[in-house]
């Protein structure tokens, strides 16, 4: 597929590059400590770890090519500073909220008291104007981790930060030095208009769909009957192969740090240094595509947990994604390039030896096209997503890859009035790089080289299987599980304490969904056997069905369940499990 430069280097495109170089000028006071330019990364071991953390939640003006726009802040900055803890301390945030309205924070992937968690209605009622609220909870694991609010849109206009907790014990893994680098989506629109916008056309934000000359070039290559029964197949479900992203760089700068593509964040090294980046994707609805032109990554952590060693060219990190890798630079700079999914734009930053250097940028892909495969419908070759994995060489699992389980026939289930153009059949695809990264000649990390560096802690199996599917309304723009929206759901999924229960994914739209568990963790099942990665966020491709374990040790009471899309939990995509004890449910 040939690049449609003409979307990339229009006069509005030059603009919103322009107003990114402003917009992190006018950033740079308000970037964290960790973040800012020409950063020496944390490399003492003598740190000082806080028993007080005091942060204050505010509205910040900021002036953007002379134009007013606001960010909320977390201690006057963008994103919020590190927090650094250590692991068997207690930890004591003071939380105090200066806004006008309710916010919150909830510690993504941590093990905590169910009081603690942050998410508001759910497991406490929120942080009013005004008012200070006090999380304090043990810190029982390590790894890299963030937080953010769980108040509404608030995410998007900059109420998060990272957070690492280092171990108690040496790692399995040596580094010099180490970075966090955050991903992130800025725009200077309201999050709210973005919303109505999505409501009334949820392709607002697509401009890189199909044009005249793509039908010309399909029929060329295809032939004219197999190029008029895909337009008429897509036609039938209102959907656009170019639908990729429902937020693009249209409207978004993609951040790296708190800084855009033209203020280029950069991480110093002294030759021969091993560093550890650690990345996490922050944004609240894209999806990014990594990769360090000249480097290869170690895949050493995922979600905050030790994995077996992976080295890959390039990794797709999700929404709410966590993932450490080790890279060994030489006496030159490296561009850190975080592309997004749908390849409107991009953030990247700088690792080099002296401030001001820079490396070269790489030249943008052409955007992805979904196929009728890719949304696991009628025509889909039974035997393509097996040929599509082994096609893509650079992708060839550390362990040997087993067998795959056929896909299984599946719809059109009835999911309620919320469904639309259900996938009919699903199948694993944790063997395949994902939309736009297939025969890239690259080595792309995929969900089927991820092994757990020990074995699992409950070698049980689990003794009920709950399924859930995925599922949307993309012309009302309405997110859901099993067809309904979480105002139309009868009650919480329910766990019982102590028990080993597992999760079953199946994925009825055409999008990518992020999924996250608060309080327990979720085992993919990878075919790993007592390997199986623990993750606290599993990413669902469209046609998918994948499943995770769970063993149910998180206190009594309701935990959120969700997409970490934010306007897809805002529209709907949410669940409350519950965790009871059953011993006590059958006396009573």
């Amino acid at each position: 597929m040939r690049y449609n430069k003409n979307y990339f280097f229009t006069r509005r495109r030059f603009l919103q590059g322009t107003a990114a170089a402003g917009l992190l000028t006018a950033l740079d006071s308000l970037v964290p400590a960790y973040a800012r330019q020409a950063d020496w990364g944390h490399s003492a071991s003598n740190f000082q770890y806080p028993d007080l953390i005091d942060l204050h939640i505010r509205n910040t003006g900021l002036k953007v090519e002379g134009k007013d726009t606001n960010a909320i802040t977390i201690n006057d900055t963008v994103p919020g500073p590190l927090l650094r803890l250590r692991e068997g301390q207690m930890a004591t945030m003071r939380v105090t909220n200066h806004l006008k309205k309710d916010t919150s924070i909830h510690w993504h992937g941590l093990i905590l008291p169910q009081d603690m968690d942050g998410v508001p209605g759910v497991s406490f009622a929120g942080i009013r104007p005004g008012e200070t609220f006090t999380y304090r909870f043990p810190i029982q694991q390590n790894g890299t981790y963030w937080y953010h609010s769980h108040s509404g849109l608030q995410e998007q206009l900059g109420h998060f930060g990272p957070m690492v907790i280092d171990p108690a014990e040496p790692e399995p893994f040596k580094y010099d030095r180490d970075y966090v680098v955050m991903l992130s989506d800025w725009t200077f629109e309201d999050p709210y208009v973005i919303l109505k916008k999505l409501k009334k056309l949820s392709s607002y934000y697509n401009f890189q769909r199909r044009t005249m000359q793509d039908f010309f070039r399909d029929i060329k290559e295809k032939g004219w009957d197999a190029t008029m029964s895909d337009r008429l197949a897509w036609g039938n479900m209102r959907m656009d192969p170019t639908d990729i992203a429902d937020i693009t760089g249209s409207t978004y700068t993609y951040m790296m740090n708190g800084m855009g593509p033209g203020t280029n964040w950069t991480g110093l090294f002294r030759p021969g240094e091993r560093l550890r980046l650690r990345f996490i994707n922050a944004a609240t609805m894209s999806y990014f595509d990594l990769r360090i032109p000249g480097l290869k990554m170690t895949v050493v952590q995922v979600d905050g947990q030790n994995v077996q060693p992976v080295t890959v060219d390039e990794l797709r990190i999700a929404v709410a994604e966590t993932y450490d890798v080790i890279v060994e630079p030489d006496n030159t700079a490296y561009t850190i390039f975080a592309e997004s999914m749908d390849r409107s734009g991009y953030a990247r930053g700088t690792l080099a030896t002296q401030p001001g250097m820079r490396a070269a940028i790489p030249a943008p892909r052409p955007r992805p096209v979904r196929t009728m495969a890719d949304m696991g419908m009628a025509d889909m070759d039974m035997g393509g997503a097996d040929k599509s994995a082994m096609d893509n060489k650079n992708s060839m699992s550390v362990m040997k890859m087993p067998s795959k389980p056929p896909a299984v026939k599946h719809g059109p289930d009835h999911h309620g009035s919320g469904a639309a153009a259900v996938a009919e059949f699903s199948s694993s695809r944790l063997h395949e790089t994902g939309l736009g990264l297939k025969n890239n000649g690259r080595r792309v990390l995929v969900y089927g080289d991820l092994r757990s560096l020990g074995v699992a802690h409950d070698k049980r199996k689990a003794t009920r299987e709950i399924e859930l599917h995925l599922t949307g309304n993309m012309e009302r723009y309405m997110w859901s599980f099993d067809g309904k929206k979480f105002s139309e759901v009868d009650g919480p999924i329910q766990f019982y304490s102590g028990e080993r229960v597992r999760l079953t994914f199946v994925n009825d739209t055409m999008m990518d969904h992020p999924l996250h568990l608060h309080g327990m963790w979720m085992e993919l099942d990878t075919g790993a056997g007592e390997f199986k990665p623990r993750k606290h966020t599993i990413s669902v491709q469209p046609g998918e069905r994948l499943s995770a374990d769970i063993t149910v040790d998180a206190p009594l009471g309701n935990w959120a369940f969700h997409c970490h899309l934010l306007y897809h939990l805002d529209m709907g995509m949410l669940r409350v499990v519950s965790v009871s004890d059953r011993t006590a449910e059958a006396s009573s």
